[in-house]
């Protein structure tokens, strides 16, 4: 059995998304908001500006805060 890049690729990735989702199971809710708002604003920061980082940088922060500001 051989392997290429892409299966290592693809399996490294599996293996770190789930160690990284494991570590969340316990967080509360406010935590997971800002998570949550901080992906989005990363996305939204980078759609808005063309991958600029910067954009993405700023739009993880403001999503974080708008995050942790909602919900209780």
């Amino acid at each position: 059995m051989t392997f290429n890049n892409k299966t290592m690729v693809k399996a490294v990735i599996a293996l770190t998304l789930v160690t990284v989702l494991s570590g969340c199971s316990n967080w509360s809710k406010r935590n997971r908001n800002t998570a949550i708002g901080a992906g989005i604003g990363a996305i939204g920061g980078s759609v808005l500006t063309h991958g600029d980082g910067l954009g993405t940088l700023g739009g993880a922060a403001l999503g974080g805060v708008i995050g942790h500001q909602s919900g209780n």
